[in-house]
């Protein structure tokens, strides 16, 4: 049997069930951080994710995690949208983690994008 899932409020990865129904991300997405303080959030792009084979796919979200489990204190809410190719990703609101975080996803996983970032860039 699975461990529960920690509340929403706990930063750190959690492993999302895909059976559950699901509510629409503005439902689900944490505001604030356990101290109460505004979380900031990026979103990503990764173009064709979907439609590359399962070991592509699995070997990008693999990368995507090892990224994310090193900034796992900062991180309160992440969730990868397949059907639409989209990360979201909430963070501590900290100077410069929108864009330090996303880098070191682009460092391990070159085709994803900043949402508003210039694909020449």
């Amino acid at each position: 049997m699975q461990d529960p899932l920690p509340a929403r409020t706990q930063p750190g990865l959690r492993r999302a069930c895909s059976f559950e129904p699901i509510e629409p991300l503005w439902q689900r997405l944490p505001s604030r951080d356990p101290n109460g303080q505004r979380l900031a959030d990026f979103m990503m792009f990764i173009p064709g994710l979907k439609r590359r084979s399962d070991v592509e796919i699995r070997q990008r979200l693999q990368a995507i995690h090892q990224v994310l489990e090193g900034y796992q204190e900062v991180i309160a809410f992440v969730e990868m949208n397949l059907r639409i190719n989209t990360l979201w990703v909430s963070v501590q609101a900290r100077p410069g983690l929108c864009l330090e975080i996303p880098l070191a996803i682009q460092a391990a996983v070159p085709e994803a994008l900043l949402i508003g970032q210039r694909p020449d860039r």
